[in-house]
């Protein structure tokens, strides 16, 4: 059961937080919203695949913003509570760490439940998804319908479409084609033409009331052929991901793996919402001030705590990628040196000061 300290220290925490990942996660979207839509503007992606990919790429970021945002939201929220001297009230009615940890531990193990579920599920099938939308807007843009008065290039521009008009039906007017056969030239002039399974890696453009040139660049002997239906078939090269990313590979696929990089991901993905606990118990002690600081005193000591702390576990995470020394004993001992950091700062704040002993001498 909460008291009504607890719901107030937890509706603080909670509130500050979700604003500073807000925050974090605006100017992340500006990011990643140029980036889509450079990538768009240049492979022709439709505007419903680019909100799609910058909904994903966002889900896949959550997983750096909500640690920092966790850790931050505490500081700054218990710095306003130290600095209009609200936890000097606290203290002296008799509340100790134990009850400013329990609610914030409470509102922490929802966000590392969340993380969690974030790093070993949704991250890698968001970026799975992600990866087959890209592909498919890809060969959308490339293989998809002929567009009126434009130059298309195929199969890697042995073959180039052009129509001087398309009908609401498709029906493409006034078409040119030129396809290349190993040394031989194919030019064919239609008034008309259809497109045939658009969008898709086997194509067919049937051609009606034409004529057709073949032949040898630079040689005399060309070939005229005046025909009523002709049929070119195209077959597209097959788009894939180049190689295999080890961040979209399923969290089961990753356990009991050997390999250098499997290790390395599946660590990160631990370290995750491991990152997100050990930067609460951090965060208390760490967000203490001292008699006339500014709330936002410590601000600048926690980013540099978490900068260190994240540095350190990518570091140990390439360590244990190339099977380096420095990852022979995991990622585990990482987290340890911000534990002792916190337990250290408790200890130096709780421990009895210098009037408190001489009194218990004096006794």
């Amino acid at each position: 059961m909460l008291t009504r300290l607890d719901r107030y220290l937890l509706h603080e925490v909670a509130q500050t937080s979700v604003a500073v990942t807000g925050v974090l996660l605006v100017v992340l979207l500006s990011n990643q919203l140029a980036r889509v839509l450079g990538q768009a503007a240049q492979s022709g992606f439709p505007g419903s695949v680019v909100l799609t990919l910058i909904g994903l790429t966002t889900l896949q970021q959550l997983t750096v913003l909500v640690p920092i945002g966790l850790f931050l939201g505490i500081v700054l929220a218990l710095g306003r509570l130290y600095h209009e001297s609200e936890m000097t009230a606290m203290a002296a009615c008799g509340v100790g760490p134990v009850s400013i940890y329990r609610p914030i531990v409470i509102f922490a193990l929802v966000v590392v439940a969340l993380l969690a579920a974030l790093s070993f599920r949704v991250v890698p099938a968001a970026g799975i998804r992600a990866q087959e939308i890209r592909i498919e807007a890809l060969r959308t843009a490339q293989f998809g319908a002929l567009e009126a008065g434009r130059f298309r290039s195929f199969a890697g521009g042995d073959a180039v479409f052009y129509a001087e008009k398309v009908q609401r039906n498709g029906q493409l007017e006034g078409v040119f084609v030129q396809r290349r056969v190993k040394d031989r030239l194919e030019i064919a002039v239609a008034e008309r033409a259809e497109q045939r399974g658009a969008g898709q890696a086997e194509q067919v453009f049937v051609l009606f009331d034409g004529r057709r040139y073949e032949g040898v660049p630079g040689r005399n002997e060309w070939r005229i052929v005046e025909f009523k239906e002709h049929g070119i078939p195209v077959r597209m090269p097959e788009y894939r991901a180049k190689k295999e990313r080890r961040e979209l590979r399923p969290t089961a696929a990753l356990l009991g793996s050997e390999e250098g990089p499997d290790r390395a991901e599946l660590a990160w993905r631990i370290a995750v919402p491991t990152m997100a606990a050990v930067l609460t118990l951090l965060a208390v002690p760490l967000a203490k001030l001292r008699p006339r600081q500014g709330r936002f005193a410590r601000i600048g000591v926690a980013v540099l705590a978490y900068f260190m702390y994240s540095n350190l576990v990518a570091t140990v995470r390439v360590w244990i990628e190339k099977d380096a020394a420095g990852g022979a004993f995991g990622m585990w001992w990482v987290h340890l040196l911000p534990i002792a950091l916190a337990v250290w700062l408790l200890w130096r704040d709780e421990r009895p000061g210098p009037l408190w002993r001489r009194a218990q001498a004096g006794k």
